[in-house]
């Protein structure tokens, strides 16, 4: 990052912060991106705060996370005033508020965390290592990063839906009084966006007659593209180009990892057979709005698919990697697979019919128990933290923009 010689950066809080404020705002917030996911999912969330002049937010990004590739390019692309972490912990907040976990102990200011995908549903990797191997926690509730030093670190974590909390409580029963079902903002964004789904299909340029074929893969070897390197350019070469559009998804921390030229350079021939391959941070959740099928794995833009209405085909579905009982594991007890030894465009029709409204309804409770309350609870949480007043109009749920993926030409 660009920062003064001194790696201080001048803002309205810390011991200088009425020095050059022009709007003296009463409660500072910091907002901690650990990596490119969870600074995504804090895009749903800080505009809640950041439009009230009672408040004044910085972000940061915390250095507790092996893949932070692009952050902090994003960070500054945000806008806002971006401290160095040396900074961020060197300062008092009114409310520190982060999508993951890690290093927060280290901040002042009581911590809200929430959830940077469809909540917990998978089990953290197992590393390597000679050591015996040992039971799996829950990725997203995993006591080590929640507990530490003898205290719990959160003051108030938001999760998604009420069997969480049942999660919590066995994973990390410290944890659990600090917890409560705040719903998904993510998810009710993307029932905010259904309405528009012809002004976003008309913005990636599908044409009458063409089915659009939505590809997302999560990350890590067990991943959809970890199985399959070669996934787009099979999926863009099985499929008639005059029935179909392929649009794709590939998790962030793919991006992070192995770098944005990287990525565009793997999947170049599939660009030049008309896959439109979505940007990290933004793009995706309208294409899934706008499509008519989709092909994943066990990630959450597959699960967010689901519960909007999107049928679903298995890519792969890795059943160890998956926390039983969780919604991940329900969307692959129904899911059909994919067979790769056949003809993909038959099974993608084929997928239509494991689906029916209710499938999709009861795919949606299993995410969020409390549909469409995400802005309002979340924020009320945020002023009862702040020690603030909230405001009197409920928050506005915003339809997410329209895509911008790379590769858009005529097909």
């Amino acid at each position: 990052m660009d920062f003064p010689s001194d790696g201080w950066v001048p803002g309205p809080f810390g011991l200088d912060a009425l020095k050059g404020s022009t709007v003296q705002a009463g409660r500072t917030v910091l907002a901690v991106a650990h990596h490119l996911t969870a600074a995504t999912r804090l895009a749903d969330v800080m505009p809640l705060l950041e439009t009230d002049r009672r408040v004044a937010v910085a972000y940061t990004a915390a250095p507790a996370s092996a893949i932070t590739g692009g952050l902090d390019a994003h960070l500054r692309d945000l806008g806002g005033l971006v401290l160095p972490w040396r900074q961020a912990i060197s300062t008092r907040w009114d409310l520190v508020v982060a999508a993951g976990h890690g290093m927060l102990e280290k901040l002042h200011g009581p911590v809200m965390t929430v959830s940077h995908g469809a909540g917990p549903g998978k089990l953290l990797p197992r590393y390597a290592g000679s050591g015996p191997l040992s039971a799996r926690p829950v990725s997203g509730l995993i006591r080590e990063r929640l507990v530490v030093g003898g205290r719990v670190v959160p003051s108030s974590i938001v999760l998604p839906h009420d069997r969480h909390l049942e999660m919590l409580e066995r994973e990390c029963p410290e944890a659990r009084p600090v917890a409560f079902a705040g719903g998904d903002p993510c998810l009710d964004r993307l029932v905010a966006s259904l309405p528009y789904r012809t002004e976003y299909r008309r913005a990636l340029g599908v044409r009458p007659g063409r089915r659009l074929v939505f590809v997302s893969s999560t990350w890590n070897g067990d991943s959809l593209l970890g199985r399959h390197p070669d996934l787009l350019l099979r999926v863009a070469a099985g499929l008639p180009r005059d029935r179909y559009q392929v649009v794709a998804a590939l998790h962030p921390n793919v991006w992070s990892f192995h770098g944005r030229r990287q990525v565009m350079a793997w999947h170049a021939d599939c660009l030049r057979l008309g896959v439109r391959l979505f940007p990290p941070e933004e793009g995706w959740r309208a294409g899934l709005v706008a499509a008519d099928v989709l092909v994943g794995d066990h990630g959450s833009v597959t699960c967010y698919g689901a519960a909007i209405g999107v049928p679903v085909l298995l890519g792969t579905f890795p059943e160890d990697s998956v926390a039983p009982g969780t919604h991940v594991a329900g969307l692959g007890a129904l899911a059909p697979r994919v067979d790769w030894d056949r003809p993909l465009a038959p099974q993608l029709e084929e997928a239509a019919h494991a689906f029916s409204g209710r499938v999709h309804a009861a795919m949606r409770g299993a995410i969020s128990s409390r549909p469409g309350e995400a802005a309002r609870l979340i924020r009320g949480e945020m002023y009862r933290l702040l020690r603030l007043p909230d405001r009197d109009r409920p928050p506005d749920v915003e339809p997410v923009p329209l895509p911008v993926p790379s590769g858009l030409r005529a097909a």
